[in-house]
């Protein structure tokens, strides 16, 4: 049996199984390469001491954030404004400047960066992905090819200590976690800080967000876990905000033991989670009747729609997690558009839906469009909103079937 990643209590109570499939992220290039499709368990354990929701079984990291890893941060309009939003924001908070170092951990095209560059604050980039490293050195922003941990961060440190570390939907993709944080507090300079997004896990429990679940996701973090992380390394976590990214995340903001007044929103998040039964086993292993409410959903609106010409929106790694779990493959979907080009031409994993350029949805002119990345419903359905004119309606699973 498996150990809790956190703190190491065997794991034996179940939170979700969705069977097996290929690490979400492992696009086909061509349907050649059916045969040799990987596949992997992806049942996940709630650990009964600390209450960290993880993978049962990972695979690992250096197979699944390879030189062909295909996102990128930078085609979704809705991320990049959350982003500059932020960086402006903490810029005025800490009193960045041309002296100031600012660390991105998974800094990705350079996405973010971009923003203190501009500003003229140093700034350095670390990226495990080669095919995103190489869009943000030719942007000009500096960027290390590895990927981060203690032993990593010590040596960085060595030459100059960050006074802010960024670390955006990153600590749910880290297998050794306890080294990752470990990492920050190598890291960071005395009185510097840390900031931490990824989704919450009290969101995905409330609106039934299971597509959020895939391999590159070895963990889902509440504020009351991610709290002990923090202090077990010697950190405080000073402040907590709500972001709506990603369906509902958590911003963090931690520094060195007892160099930050802790905000009043510790409290409230922590008081909001405990309401919620995040500290009653009880409550997480209820999980697996609400996915599976979702696939029946799901196959209802396929077997009443049969006949109709269906596309879909977003080739979203958690789009390939409710296929693959639900069994929807090509046909029943005709075909996914996406934005970015590495992605276009390729296939999804286990589903071997093709993935093409917008293009294709105006001429085959679909009946339904189905937004796989259900949190940018809005931005998708803006930009596609000619598709109305022939009569498209836009369909979301989550957390129930909406179709408008």
């Amino acid at each position: 049996m498996n150990k809790c990643r956190f703190c190491s209590k065997e794991l034996s109570h179940v939170f979700a199984n969705l069977e097996t499939s290929p690490p979400s992220n492992s696009y086909l290039k061509s349907l050649d390469e059916i045969s040799s499709e990987k596949y992997f368990s992806l049942k996940l354990y709630v650990c009964e001491q600390c209450f960290l929701v993880q993978v049962d079984e990972e695979e690992k990291a250096t197979e699944i954030f390879n030189a062909d890893y295909a996102y990128f941060s930078s085609f979704s309009s809705t991320w990049l404004k959350h982003c500059k939003k932020y960086c402006d924001e903490i810029t005025n908070e800490l009193s960045l400047n041309n002296s100031s170092f600012v660390v991105e951990v998974a800094s990705n095209d350079g996405y973010l960066l971009q923003n203190f560059v501009a500003n003229n604050i140093p700034v350095l980039g670390i990226e495990p992905t080669e095919s995103t490293a190489k869009v943000a050195i030719e942007k000009g922003i500096d960027t290390n090819i590895e990927f981060f941990g203690a032993a990593y961060a010590k040596s960085l440190s060595l030459d100059k200590k960050a006074d802010l570390i960024i670390a955006n939907n990153v600590i749910a993709h880290v297998p050794d976690l306890n080294d990752f944080v470990l990492g920050f507090k190598n890291l960071l300079n005395e009185g510097g800080t840390v900031t931490v997004e990824f989704p919450h896990l009290l969101n995905l429990i409330k609106e039934n967000q299971f597509d959020t679940i895939y391999h590159e996701h070895f963990s889902y973090f509440s504020l009351i876990t991610i709290q002990s992380v923090f202090k077990k390394h010697g950190m405080d976590i000073y402040k907590c905000l709500e972001v709506p990214t990603h369906g509902g995340s958590l911003r963090i903001y931690a520094g060195h033991s007892n160099k930050h007044e802790i905000d009043d929103s510790i409290n409230k998040i922590l008081l909001k989670e405990r309401e919620a039964g995040l500290l009653d086993l009880n409550s997480y292993l209820g999980f697996q009747k609400q996915v599976d409410f979702i696939k029946k959903n799901v196959l209802t609106f396929f077997k009443e729609n049969q006949g109709k010409k269906i596309a879909a929106y977003g080739a979203a790694a958690k789009g390939n997690t409710l296929l693959n779990y639900c069994g929807i493959k090509h046909p029943q979907i005709a075909f996914i558009v996406d934005a970015n080009p590495h992605k276009q031409n390729k296939f999804m994993p286990a589903s071997h839906i093709p993935i093409v350029d917008e293009k294709e949805l105006k001429r085959i002119k679909p009946d339904l469009i189905i937004i796989l990345p259900w949190n940018l419903k809005e931005e998708i359905t803006s930009q596609l909103s000619y598709a109305r004119d022939w009569g498209a309606k836009f369909v979301t699973f989550i957390p129930d079937t909406v179709v408008q």
